[in-house]
């Protein structure tokens, strides 16, 4: 019910999210991964409502959001009277999430200081309130998501590779809107349709000019990006049929078509050279990460494999 609610024509987020579904009925530590504004909170509150404690709480921890002088007591918790300021015990929000699922948005965000304790949590499943000599059990699941690539940051010192390998036991990587543009038509009739209800007004349409349109954009923001542009729309442009030039200017540029600064030189090109030549420099950028090379190129992942299998087969 939670996975059908996530609408997508992408055969690879219906693979990814097929394998969201089954992780829902594990108690696996899950890692998302993807640009913000793709969903990661989304899946996570799917996998947490799909799975067998889906009466259980759900709490978020935006880690980019925590004060570092408070961090420590917000996630384990403090005994009264253990720092200035603390007037009453609090349980913290690892241990309010007990029996259910922990949610660590923005980890590659949370401070080096903490990711040591963080890391002993997972692996012994005990937490150590601020003030307190003997610690406690909690049973939690940990569902983690980060923009950032965690590996990579690990080998800069920026994250314990420790911690990464610990809550990478199951990852699970969001594609960005611009390289499944199948789910634009879906998503935007979806938004359209929601706003339509929530304000009261005629539906907006989106002419068939409109739409190529919205494909051939990058979309920076992601599916929160078209959500907001739809709401705009159906406010604005209450119950008319939206063609591609009443469109605000952003989406007219920023097109692979108009960003391509490629002449064709007078004595022509051997086509296949360049392409395998644009695959290496793309992987070997990318750190032969295959979702970041495809970005760099401007086409999906499935793309990507289709011409690495050409030149590359196995």
């Amino acid at each position: 019910m939670y996975f059908d609610a996530i609408l997508t024509r992408s055969a690879t987020m219906q693979a990814t999210l097929c394998a969201a579904r089954l992780v829902s009925s594990t108690q696996v530590t899950v890692l998302i991964t993807g640009e913000s504004g793709t969903g990661k909170e989304l899946v996570a509150q799917a996998i947490h409502y799909s799975s067998s404690h889906k009466t259980q709480p759900f709490i978020t921890v935006n880690c980019a959001a925590l004060p570092e002088t408070l961090a420590e007591s917000l996630l384990f918790g403090h005994r009264k009277g253990s720092f200035t300021g603390a007037e009453q015990a609090q349980i913290g929000l690892i241990a309010a999430a007990e029996g259910g699922t922990l949610f660590l948005d923005e980890i590659g965000e949370l401070p080096l200081t903490l990711q040591a304790k963080l890391l002993r949590f997972l692996e012994s499943g005990e937490i150590l309130p601020l003030g307190e000599v003997r610690a406690r059990k909690v049973a939690v699941r940990v569902i983690a998501a980060t923009h950032r690539n965690l590996e990579q940051a690990s080998r800069e010192g920026k994250f314990r590779g420790d911690l990464f390998y610990r809550l990478n036991v199951m990852p699970i990587e969001l594609l960005p809107l611009r390289e499944r543009p199948e789910d634009i038509e879906v998503l935007s009739q979806h938004f359209l349709r929601h706003f339509a209800e929530l304000h009261r007004l005629a539906k907006t349409n989106l002419a068939r000019d409109a739409l190529k349109t919205l494909q051939r954009y990058l979309w920076p923001g992601n599916v929160r990006e078209l959500k907001n542009t739809c709401e705009r729309l159906s406010i604005l442009l209450a119950g008319q049929v939206v063609n591609s030039a009443n469109l605000p200017a952003q989406f007219q540029a920023n097109t692979p078509s108009n960003l391509s600064s490629f002449v064709l030189p007078a004595e022509g090109v051997n086509l296949e050279a360049l392409e395998r030549d644009l695959l290496q420099q793309a992987l070997d950028k990318a750190q032969h990460n295959k979702t970041q090379a495809a970005r760099l190129l401007g086409i999906s992942r499935d793309a990507l494999n289709y011409r690495l299998k050409k030149y590359w087969p196995v």
